[in-house]
């Protein structure tokens, strides 16, 4: 079950960051309405797989391999959920803006340059969550 667990927790991080990648580069200042019907859905798929990833990290922090005092009193531990916690909160403004221009038809559809920030910035806060992974399963901040 660690096994199960541990690689479905880490496939889900994969498609998160590569569904990010994507949203990343189909986005511009000026989109398509077939360009926001195709965001929605990738954006989609980056909300469930940031769920398993809570999920599933949650899974692995409480019920399954190392114990749970192993994560909880460790502050690169701390520091990697903050992130996580942090990206994923970024992530609610594109996500209203794609879903209230479902309902608008003007075209082209003009993206706010927050909207363009934001997903840079969830993409560069997202490449430091691995390292912290790394360090933390090597017990630095114990």
């Amino acid at each position: 079950m660690d096994v199960l667990i541990r690689y479905l927790h880490l496939f889900a991080v994969i498609v998160l960051a590569g569904t990010l990648i994507i949203e990343n580069i189909a986005i511009g200042k000026e989109i398509s309405r077939e360009d926001l019907r195709n965001l929605l859905k990738v954006d989609a798929v980056y909300g469930l797989s940031a769920g398993l990833v809570a999920i599933l990290g949650i899974s692995l922090w409480l019920w399954v391999g190392k114990p749970s005092s192993f994560y909880s009193s460790n502050p690169v531990f701390h520091a990697k959920l903050t992130l996580f916690v942090l990206v994923a909160l970024l992530s609610i403004y594109p996500t209203v803006f794609f879903l209230r221009q479902r309902k608008n038809q003007v075209e082209p559809i003009l993206v706010p340059a927050g909207v363009i920030r934001v997903l840079r910035i969830e993409l560069v806060l997202l490449a430091f969550i691995p390292v912290l992974a790394y360090l933390m399963a090597r017990g630095v901040g114990l």
